[in-house]
């Protein structure tokens, strides 16, 4: 794939991960940006960081756990441009006792991580097939979609979903002019884990711009699904072979420690 020149749409753009690959885009891929969160005056900021660039970039500001606001930013970015690409980034977790979250707060998490993207991902694989211009889609998803963490059972589960889907409809969409990559990095530096709870956790925590960097040249060579990182794919490697109840204790027991240090247990 060759994002110069051309339109790519990118959800949760205003923080993290999302914000990383939109600064990516455009510095050194020349893309031009459609880009989506909730916060307008961080949306804007970034505009306004990346305006040496010479790329164009236009703000769209909606929540994804809102249907309406789903679909009303998917029509925005659509709405006279042909999308390229599109990175579905925004998601949400939950880092505690699963019986601490919640319901409402579960159902914004499920509509934000797992409907909102199957919604976007439905209309811009139909919108690229259309156009034919020979892009794709990534759908952010994490290596807890595959390798479940205990105290982040939710997100697990909403990732676990994303993993499945979008691996299936990559093979459907073999030999079609648009394809699909399932990008599932481990836990990252980012605003998302910058609370207490994830205190000493840090240092298993990835770079932020690293694994940005990372999720771009993985669909770049389309690949169907990257896990970045030589310890993560390790990890993936020994739970295909070690008994998962030990690799899942060594989890819980990690995570545990985490939480009691944050006096969250």
């Amino acid at each position: 794939m060759d994002f110069r020149g051309k339109w790519v749409f990118v959800t949760g753009a205003s923080a993290g991960l999302g914000r990383e690959m939109a600064k990516q885009l455009a510095r050194e891929h020349g893309a031009n940006l459609v880009i989506s969160a909730r916060r307008l005056e961080r949306l804007e900021a970034l505009k306004a960081e990346l305006a040496p660039s010479g790329v164009q970039v236009v703000p769209v500001v909606g929540d994804m756990s809102k249907p309406d606001d789903v679909e009303r930013v998917l029509a925005e970015a659509m709405a006279g441009r042909q999308l390229y690409a599109a990175i579905l980034n925004a998601g949400a977790t939950h880092f505690g006792h699963h019986h601490e979250l919640p319901w409402q707060e579960f159902l914004s998490m499920l509509q934000l991580n797992v409907t909102s993207t199957v919604r976007l991902a439905t209309e811009l694989v139909a919108h690229m097939k259309a156009h034919r211009l020979g892009g794709g889609l990534m759908l952010v998803s994490s290596m807890s979609g595959v390798m479940p963490v205990p105290y982040q059972s939710a997100y697990s589960g909403t990732k676990a979903f994303l993993n499945s889907f979008g691996l299936a409809l990559a093979h459907e969409l073999e030999g079609q002019p648009v394809s699909l990559t399932v990008f599932a990095p481990g836990g990252i530096a980012t605003e998302m884990t910058s609370g207490e709870r994830f205190s000493k956790l840090r240092g298993w925590l990835a770079p932020v711009d690293v694994t940005a960097r990372a999720g771009l040249q993985a669909m770049k060579k389309r690949r169907l699904l990257a896990v970045p990182g030589f310890m993560n794919q390790l990890g993936l490697f020994a739970f295909r072979f070690v008994p998962r109840r030990f690799v899942m204790g060594q989890l819980a027991s990690t995570y545990r420690k985490a939480l009691i240090a944050a006096g969250k247990h």
